[in-house]
């Protein structure tokens, strides 16, 4: 009986990584299951040589850990492409459908909610550009790592959040307004690679190649995200 591999993941891809778990256990006979917490904290737990086999991550800090030798070479491929959505506590939803909305719905906001992420650096970038950062300075609130942007929501601590789609769209008391409008969306891609640290190569390899095949593209389309087209 082979062991359990170990795989480490961001929270965006908790939910598609959990069905994906059961599916290779049922389907392929391979018992892998993944330990998912924040981005940042993934990957300083990589560099300080976490054992495990596989890791999922944002392809800018898997394409950083690549370059510093913690990956095995040739592993890392791109998997999925997320989009980054606007949501707000359950009640009446403001419009989204263009910049102009987007704009009144950030200005009329009192707390407006972001991840320590890849979305969370990207908005950052959006409000920069539209020369909102001065303006929301003090409303911004980023949720701790490892933590929703939209629980900010629910506890009132914020009115409007942005983040994954599959992060923010099973949580209860938050409405998803959709993707951003016009120039203004934001995507990220997330991939994987076998780590270097594994004791299993050859099993990591191979599950990996499950990660990226039709099945498990489907099931991360039923959780928010769309496969990279190969």
């Amino acid at each position: 009986m082979h062991r359990e591999l170990v795989g480490l993941s961001s929270m965006a891809t908790r939910p598609i990584l959990a069905d994906l778990g059961e599916h290779l256990r049922l389907a392929h006979g391979t018992p892998v299951r993944f330990e998912s917490a924040g981005g940042v904290e993934v990957a300083r737990r990589v560099r300080e040589g976490a054992e495990a086999d596989l890791l999922v991550l944002a392809a800018g800090a898997l394409a950083a850990l690549e370059r510093e030798g913690h990956l095995l070479p040739g592993t890392a491929r791109p998997l999925w492409i997320s989009q980054v959505v606007a949501a707000v506590p359950d009640g009446p939803a403001p419009a989204l459908d263009t910049v102009d909305d987007l704009r009144a719905a950030l200005t009329s906001a009192t707390g407006v909610a972001y991840s320590t992420g890849p979305s969370g650096t990207a908005l950052l970038d959006l409000l920069d550009r539209l020369g909102l950062a001065e303006t929301l300075a003090d409303r911004l609130v980023q949720a701790p790592p490892g933590v929703p942007a939209g629980s900010l929501l629910s506890s009132g601590r914020a009115d409007l959040a942005f983040q994954q789609f599959s992060e923010l769209r099973d949580l209860p008391g938050v409405t998803v307004l959709g993707p951003l409008p016009g120039d203004t969306a934001i995507t990220s891609v997330f991939g994987a690679a076998v780590l270097a640290s594994t004791t299993e190569p050859d099993r990591a390899r191979a599950a990996l190649g499950l990660l990226a095949g039709e099945e498990a593209s489907k099931l991360a389309a039923a959780r928010g995200m769309e496969p990279v087209e190969r």
